[in-house]
């Protein structure tokens, strides 16, 4: 799980790059890679389920979206299970 927070982005940078931040996002969660988002509620950014093998692997496939630059992100490693209905 990504603990993200948005540092030094003022609204019209923010604004410019929502377009092509949602579209990489679609993209990420089109193909695995991001596996749910939640918005916080002070909209000063998000938290998301990412697919990667290491820290240094949910930086390179972050580093796609024009927001990464003003993240900063907090990892905290967990594992996703499978829930068996009795």
């Amino acid at each position: 799980m990504v603990d993200i927070l948005l540092e030094g982005m003022d609204t019209e940078t923010r604004m410019k790059l929502l377009p092509k931040e949602q579209e990489v996002v679609k993209e990420l969660e089109s193909n695995g890679t991001i596996v749910d988002t939640f918005i916080k509620l002070d909209m000063s950014g998000i938290y998301m389920i990412v697919m990667a093998i290491d820290q240094d692997d949910v930086h390179k496939k972050l580093s796609a979206l024009p927001y990464y630059p003003y993240m900063k992100i907090k990892i905290v490693p967990i594992r996703l299970v499978n829930s068996i209905n009795q």
